[in-house]
């Protein structure tokens, strides 16, 4: 197995979050429903993962020896269907069923569903104690496969996370890779008048993680050296600082936009500034 992706240049992958912005809005505005914000936010992560850095078999998508996804912040599944769909786990054309009923695309991940899915996930929290447990079984198993992981800031949140960490930093998981979606905004508000989560690089560090954090999580340069960097004998947190809604002016920094559906005349007008 290799990258899908090698010596890919920076323009390309700038080229192709783009791309997946539009199919995630499209995909939105059909179902009148769904998370864009979040999914939005993420989408430099999620891109350098799949495009750039993961190891892959998508013809046998139960390779043990391929590397793990877990998106614990479920809810922004749109973002990662569109990748999945792009990279041919399924027909791109299933995107336009996202929601409907009886479709696999549903609002969070299940992977009893869905080819390519690692994990079911949409319960906040959880997502970060199944990585935890999938990089521990790779290091038993000697499958030597790496295990990346997407959580949001609001879903620190939850203790379980916390739990997670923990043990994270215990059994000193460097197979482990976190990457937390910083965007600063939750379903209700700012996270730090909802429920403050102080400074998660430093929280991370005493539960014995190697940190890095991003000033700009949607520069793919930084986020590209960010994943690439090594970490002995600990796992990695990278902290991406980002803006709910990236790319689409009207959706910047507005909370309003966590969760709900576009009409036609605003999926539209959003495209424009796509291309």
């Amino acid at each position: 197995m290799e990258n899908i992706v090698e010596n890919t240049q920076i323009t390309d992958l700038s080229i192709k979050a783009a791309q997946l912005r539009r199919d995630v809005l499209t995909m939105i505005q059909k179902a009148n429903s769904g998370h864009p914000g979040g999914s939005l936010s993420m989408m430099e992560m999620i891109v350098t993962l799949y495009y750039y850095k993961m190891r892959l078999n998508i013809k046998n998508s139960s390779d043990p020896k391929r590397d793990r996804f877990v998106l614990s912040k479920g809810h922004a599944a749109p973002a990662l269907y569109a990748v999945l769909a792009d990279l041919g786990y399924f027909d791109k054309g299933l995107l336009d069923t996202f929601r409907q009923f009886g479709s696999p695309l549903q609002g969070h991940p299940d992977k009893k569903k869905l080819v390519g899915l690692d994990a079911s996930t949409g319960s906040l929290g959880q997502g970060v104690s199944i990585a935890v447990g999938m990089a521990l079984g790779a290091r038993l198993s000697g499958a030597g496969a790496s295990v990346y992981c997407i959580l949001g800031d609001g879903e620190h949140q939850e203790g379980q996370v916390w739990e997670a960490a923990m043990a994270a930093g215990h059994y000193k998981l460097n197979n482990l890779t976190l990457l937390v979606d910083n965007n600063k905004l939750q379903i209700d508000g700012k996270t730090e008048d909802i429920m403050d989560v102080g400074n998660l690089a430093d929280k991370y560090r005493t539960f014995g993680f190697e940190v890095i954090e991003l000033m700009d999580g949607h520069d793919l340069s930084d986020m590209i050296s960010a994943v690439d960097m090594p970490s002995k004998n600990k796992p990695k947190c990278i902290i991406a600082h980002t803006i709910k809604g990236k790319g689409v002016s009207f959706m910047e920094n507005e909370v309003g936009w966590h969760g709900r559906g576009l009409t036609l005349a605003e999926l539209n007008d959003a495209l424009k500034e796509l291309y």
